[in-house]
Parts: structure tokens; sequence; C-alpha cells
């Protein structure tokens, strides 16, 4: 739908101004001059004649500038990325299964997920240079300074009505929310890549090592530290086999009875 409103608000734009040229001598002015042109903008072959208050001769005038390049280069990728995104959404619906059969069909989706984002951030930004140019172009009082008739003094030329650009006003800030959407997209599409699983994999078997490590040696500590060394004092019960516990024994009541 974003696409659908960039293409056309700028594609099916057309637009006029009128000017007047009120000559010293009234017979040969021209209160209504119609100038119409519309996408793709090739303002250089827009004609249209103006009087020149010298008797009857007119004189055959155009627009400056030609800044098709861009309007269709906007228009083109906005095409384009309907036309993809029709095509995703009904693989999407119809061909889940065959879409993730493979890691093929996300990667696909993934590059020209980043490449269509790359290339509504560059139409947007030539057309919005193009549209600033184009509103300089077709501004009345510049259109006015073409005609001889203005030059002179005596003759009063006035515009009498500009070109409504606010329909390509909007096509310009849909193209940047078409950038805005498709950039945002790259993650989820990405999501649905192998080298986002791969990674999920490689972070859980890393967090698998560090939480066995820790566990073998929290086992190793329990068994071989410090606790268990304080179970070494029932290893003297040892002693008694050797006999050495009775001597231990027999020192006390001995050593007693002799200072008795």
């Amino acid at each position: 739908l974003f696409a659908i409103f960039a293409f056309a608000t700028c594609g099916g734009y057309s637009g006029e101004l009128r000017l007047s040229v009120d000559c010293a001598n009234k017979s040969e002015s021209d209160l209504s001059i119609d100038i119409a042109f519309a996408y793709p903008f090739r303002l250089h072959q827009v004609n249209f004649e103006a009087p020149t208050c010298e008797g009857k001769r007119r004189e055959t005038l155009a627009l400056i500038g030609d800044f098709s390049s861009s309007a269709e280069f906007f228009v083109t990728i906005a095409v384009f990325a309907f036309l993809y995104s029709l095509a995703a959404t009904v693989v999407y619906i119809f061909f889940q299964n065959k879409y993730r059969e493979n890691n093929r069909g996300p990667l696909i989706d993934f590059i020209v997920t980043v490449v269509f984002s790359f290339l509504w951030l560059v139409s947007s930004s030539a057309w919005a240079k193009g549209l600033s140019d184009v509103k300089v172009a077709t501004d009345p009082d510049e259109v006015l300074l073409l005609m001889s008739a203005c030059k002179q003094q005596s003759n009063k030329c006035l515009p009498v009505r500009s070109p409504v650009m606010s329909s390509l006003n909007t096509s310009v800030v849909f193209g940047y929310l078409n950038f805005i959407l498709w950039a945002g997209n790259i993650w989820f599409v990405f999501k649905e890549t192998g080298w986002h699983s791969s990674g999920q994999r490689h972070a859980a078997d890393s967090m698998e090592k560090q939480t066995g490590g820790y566990n073998q040696d929290s086992y190793n500590q329990d068994s071989y530290g410090p606790a268990g060394g304080y179970n070494q004092p029932g290893s003297y019960g040892q002693v008694g086999e050797y006999g050495q516990s009775q001597s231990y024994g027999q020192s006390g009541p001995t050593s007693f009875s002799n200072q008795i």
C-alpha cells in the first residue's frame, strides 16, 4: 500500500500555472496564459506562447529544466517494490513450507529487502531534490522572467495561479516511509535465515559449555575442596589399626598416676 501511494502521487501528477501580461497597449495584453506540465517533468519540452507587447507578435517560450531522471527512478523503485511485495505475500501465504524448506528462500528475501531499503533511501532523496528544483522552475515569478514583455516597466506581469504541489510533497513523504518500513523489515527477514539460527545455536552451545564447566568445577570443589578436607579427621580412626590410638589413650592416665 505504501508503494502504491508513492508511485501514484508522483506518477499521476499534473499541474498548471497561470500568468497575466498586461501590456501598455491593452489590445496586445493576455491576462490568462496557462502553462500545464506533468510527470515525468521534462519541463524543457513544455512550450507556451506569450505576448511581446510589440504589436500582435507573440513569442514561443519553454520552461527550464529536465527532472525526469529522479522522478522516473523514484516511480520505478516504487513499482518494483509493489510487485515484489505482492509476490512475497503470495509466497508467505501459499508457499510457506517451500519458503522454509531450505535457507535459499529466506536468504534471497533478506538480500532483496536490504537492496530495496537502500534504493528507497536513494530514490526518495533524489526525488526530494528533484521536486525542489521543479518548484523553482515552475514558480510563476521565475517563469515571468523568461518573457521579454515583462522586462519593460510599462507592462505589468503578474502571477495568477501557482501549481499545487501537495501530492508531490506526499510522494516524498511516502518515499521515506517506505524506506523506514523496508529497513525495519530487515530484522524480521533476517530471523528467517540460517544465519540467525546458526547464531542462536552457537550461543546456546556456548552457554551449555559454560554451564557444564561450572557444574564440573563445583563437583570438584565439593569432592576435593576445603570442605572435603574436613573429612580427613575421620581418617585418624585408622591410627587405631596400627595400635597407636591405645598409646595415646594410655599416655594420659599413666602420666596422671605418676603425678599422683
